[in-house]
């Protein structure tokens, strides 16, 4: 199965939440809300200098990710 890279989340729980949940390496979840990082793995073959560089350009593509996803669902 091939799974889309990004995945939107939501959960009534937490009403005030958006999460976009990365699907590729490295997985993490990101609450939109407040730009938390949550990772699902470890990342072991990058250094902190290469997982921040990497992470800057991963939330930045989740923001486009989020935005084109409302984008959609208003012109439904």
């Amino acid at each position: 199965m091939e799974l889309p890279k990004f995945l939107l989340g939501d959960n009534t729980d937490f009403p005030d939440d958006i999460f976009i949940i990365h699907m590729d390496y490295p997985r993490f979840i990101i609450n939109l809300k407040d730009d938390e990082v949550e990772f699902m793995e470890e990342a072991e073959d990058l250094d902190e200098a290469e997982l921040n560089a990497e992470m800057e350009g991963l939330i930045v593509l989740a923001n486009e990710f989020y935005d084109r996803e409302m984008e959609r669902y208003e012109k439904e």
